[in-house]
């Protein structure tokens, strides 16, 4: 685990109870179901001499290390980059205040690896962790070209909300709201949708050496579909990424995040 050490300050963590809710990680083999019945505000920073980043950032460092997410291969700068902009959504009421996960996409890693994480922000756990494809316009091993223009078949960056389900050709398909503009809002328009593929499989990766690719939309193993949507839908956050040269967003803004971050804390803190 690395050691973040804020030099020059102090720093006091209020761990308030949280209850077990049921819920492990699921990965490809280990399915459960259980409501999300926490929320975020049950864990909250309490500082003393630190300003409004500071606190966020150590807050941050704390959540990704308590769910363990660097074992699971999730770089923190993109943790931090997702926080960020899942805690601006929050305070423009573009989020579910009574599901607090957030799905995590990193382009810059090869499709053959696991590079989508589900977590749940309320009771620290990493929910799912596995597969997902990017679009066939994008690329092959990599995903290196995204567009938010039809018939491209890439992907799209940004920041997403989850909308409603429906049953389409794949099965249980989750529409996806796109919030970045010039990045992702012709999501709708292109149907790019959470579903599950055939083609998103080890078995599909050990025979072709890279796994198969949509026609735009972050497809799931199938195995997983119907656990996954159930999970997210309903206005929950999600975060396709790739190289920062590559993608911009007013919903990076760190120093607004901080303080909204600041401000639902402080208003928790004195109910």
């Amino acid at each position: 685990m690395k050691k973040r050490i804020f030099r020059g300050a102090s720093f006091i963590l209020l761990a308030l109870s949280i209850p077990a809710i049921g819920w492990g990680l699921k990965e490809d083999n280990d399915i459960t179901n259980s409501p999300i019945q926490t929320e975020l505000a049950q864990s909250s920073i309490i500082t003393e001499n630190l300003s409004a980043k500071e606190s966020f950032e150590g807050f941050i460092t704390q959540l990704y290390d308590s769910i363990g997410l660097e074992n699971a291969s999730l770089d923190f700068s993109v943790f931090k980059k997702a926080l960020t902009g899942y805690y601006n959504l929050k305070s423009d009421f573009k989020v579910s205040a009574d599901k607090q996960i957030i799905s995590i996409v990193d382009f810059t890693k090869p499709s053959t690896e696991k590079r989508l994480w589900i977590i749940d922000l309320a009771s620290r756990k990493l929910l799912f962790h596995t597969l997902v494809a990017h679009g066939r316009g994008s690329g092959g091993l990599m995903a290196d070209n995204f567009s938010n223009t039809s018939e491209s078949h890439q992907s799209s960056l940004g920041f997403y909300v989850t909308d409603d389900t429906y049953i389409g050709k794949h099965g249980l398909s989750l529409r996806l709201q796109g919030l970045d503009k010039g990045y992702n809002t012709n999501a709708k328009a292109r149907a790019i949708v959470v579903h599950g593929a055939d083609y998103v499989s080890q078995s599909f990766v050990n025979q072709n050496g890279y796994l198969g690719r949509s026609h735009g939309c972050p497809a799931v193993p199938v195995e997983l579909t119907n656990d996954i949507i159930k999970t997210i839908k309903g206005k929950t956050a999600m975060f396709l990424y790739s190289a920062p040269k590559t993608y911009e967003s007013n919903f990076l803004d760190f120093d607004i995040a901080a303080n909204n971050f600041m401000s639902a804390n402080q208003s928790f803190a004195t109910l």
